[in-house]
């Protein structure tokens, strides 16, 4: 039987008007914001390509993609490098963030559920969760790169 860990090590992405947790290993990296090549051609919650270890990886935002509006960026805008959970084909992916992610230990003491929280139709979104007086969402990370894949598809 495998060992199930008490604690999960997660990041807080600070988002324009709500926060995201996933768990660290999800993350590659987080870097500072730089204006997307085919930003201008872009038209939704693809926000066009950045250079990251020498590759080209798409620029998400995740509030356009729960139907909200563009935030600005700013000298605080990060992105946060997500890697791929299992298509072969999908590449690392970076998710716009309002500053820098803040590192949280995760448990059963620390998470309530917020049952009632109603996930917005078609968002990305698993549920949302209380933890040491912040709420936070739980992205669906896999829903997400299913759609950076079906994007990029599309764009070749």
């Amino acid at each position: 039987m495998g060992i199930v860990a008490e604690e999960l090590y997660s990041l807080l992405i600070p988002l324009r008007a709500d926060r995201l947790v996933v768990p660290r290993v999800c993350v590659a990296e987080v870097v500072r914001y730089h204006m997307p090549s085919d930003q201008a051609q872009e038209a939704g919650w693809l926000r066009g390509m950045i250079r990251w270890n020498n590759k080209a990886i798409p620029v998400v935002s995740f509030e356009m993609l729960c139907g909200q509006t563009l935030s600005p960026t700013s000298g605080r805008t990060r992105v946060v490098v997500i890697n791929p959970l299992g298509a072969p084909d999908c590449p690392h992916y970076g998710l716009l963030a309002e500053g820098f992610p803040q590192m949280v230990k995760v448990n059963r003491e620390v998470v309530v559920l917020d049952t009632n929280y109603q996930v917005p139709p078609n968002a990305p979104v698993l549920c949302r969760i209380s933890m040491l007086k912040e709420q936070a969402l739980i992205p669906d990370l896999e829903a997400i790169e299913q759609r950076v894949c079906a994007a990029l598809a599309e764009k070749a």
